[in-house]
């Protein structure tokens, strides 16, 4: 019986996939695959990219075990349909727009037109990864976060992506939601915290371990960190509210900083009289393969397809 899905992982210089047992819900951590890729590439090279990670994949575990492959892939997409929407304007894949990517990797792997291939936001396969095996498993209602080079977001509600209604922002994103003289995503991100480093200090730095690492021995790092800590309570407290989230889940490369700035949140958001939990993920990156991999179980993928749509 074919139980292992794929789940692909694409990043804006970097792609990786595992495979998941989807009856015992495990990763078979020794089927990683991984390679980096030029996002302004030609079609042709980025699909090879994606598809030769696959192939990687599968020759290790066994095409007659795989029964098919989902992805967490940034936006914007045409999920449903599998066809990038990639224009540039968030810098990268723009080459591909209007590519039938389902498509292109079943020819390139020489797989039939009935082979699985499903694709959902990253954010939203971090936030279902989170929900099913990882920190809010034990939750009916998730907000899972991811700090990097931007800020991903999705709203859970008893094991389903919410991405429309007045508890949620427009399409579940927070990313472009307004915040101090700009967007969430200018200031809960990398290059925010490289930004506001480089004023408050005059150093100019490349990354935010970079930053986190100075802690010891640098005044500015705390008063930053918990400028940020304090700022993402303030921003995330009327959708706490409005969505009655029970545990916030944080993921990305700046949640590994989360001892610099978890105080100045939690102490905000105790200051609102919110009762939540907030916890850091364990599964870091492949919450994503979990919760892109369970796509392809055919329940699963009708009860999100709604969600999809308005992706």
């Amino acid at each position: 019986m074919k139980t292992i899905a794929i789940g692909v992982d694409v990043g804006g210089s970097h792609v990786s996939c595992m495979a998941y047992d989807l009856e015992k819900k495990n990763l078979l951590t020794d089927s990683i695959s991984e390679r980096d890729l030029n996002n302004h590439a030609q079609p042709a090279e980025i699909i090879a990219a994606w598809g030769g990670v696959i192939k990687e994949t599968i020759d290790i575990v066994g095409s007659d075990r795989v029964n098919g492959v989902g992805f967490a892939m940034p936006g914007p997409f045409d999920y449903v349909n599998g066809i990038s929407l990639f224009q540039g304007l968030n810098g990268k894949y723009e080459n591909t727009y209007g590519l039938n990517v389902s498509n292109e990797l079943r020819k390139m792997l020489n797989l039939s037109n009935g082979f699985k291939i499903r694709l959902i936001n990253d954010a939203a396969a971090f936030a279902i990864g989170e929900d099913q095996v990882g920190k809010a498993k034990s939750y009916h209602r998730s907000l899972s976060i991811t700090l990097g080079t931007g800020l991903g977001s999705a709203f859970i509600k008893d094991g389903l992506p919410v991405v429309e209604g007045a508890e949620v922002p427009e399409n579940g994103c927070m990313w472009h939601l307004p915040f101090e003289n700009g967007i969430a995503d200018d200031y809960f991100s990398t290059r925010g915290l490289l930004s506001r480093f480089e004023k408050i200090s005059g150093k100019k730095l490349q990354d935010v371990k970079q930053i986190a690492d100075l802690a010891k021995t640098n005044r500015y790092v705390h008063e930053l960190f918990d400028d940020f800590g304090v700022k993402m309570g303030v921003f995330l407290q009327p959708w706490i509210e409005k969505f009655g989230i029970e545990v916030l889940v944080m993921g990305g490369n700046i949640s590994r900083a989360y001892h610099l700035y978890g105080d100045g949140l939690r102490g905000y958001l105790e200051t609102t009289n919110l009762k939540m939990d907030i916890a850091v993920s364990e599964l870091k990156e492949t919450a994503a393969f979990i919760g892109s991999a369970t796509l392809v179980d055919d329940a699963f993928y009708n009860s999100v397809l709604p969600a999809l749509h308005k992706m």
